[in-house]
């Protein structure tokens, strides 16, 4: 029996250790207020381009998730296939793409924090 943060050697199958996307800028400095509305738009519309509405679901909560062990526990729960260990990409059991930006799974260095 593994457990969250097992692995195998060669990183294949869908054991990778998750982790936040590494650091990246916005076009332009934005506030919290504006980074959580570009958020809300993207949870809101991605559902309509295809997948299942439960694995979106599940993206969103194990994305907005600040313990990287329980995001794990959300996304195995939900059956996700994790392509790559930052969550950028994702397939469901049926072979269903699920891309998410990193502005959904991590803050932009060019944050404007006094907002």
């Amino acid at each position: 029996m593994g457990c969250v943060e097992s692995s195998q050697g060669n990183g294949e199958g869908n054991t990778k250790k998750l982790r936040k996307p590494k650091a990246w800028k916005h076009s332009e400095p934005i506030t919290r207020t504006q980074l959580r509305q570009m958020r809300d738009e993207f949870w809101d519309t991605a559902p309509h381009y295809g997948g299942q509405r439960e694995i979106w679901d599940a993206l969103r909560a194990a994305a907005e998730q600040a313990d990287l062990r329980l995001a794990r526990t959300i996304v195995d729960s939900a059956g996700v296939i994790l392509s790559s260990a930052d969550m950028t990409t994702c397939y469901d059991e049926r072979g269903a793409k699920y891309d998410l930006p990193k502005y959904v799974l991590s803050e932009p260095t060019n944050l404007i924090r006094n907002s």
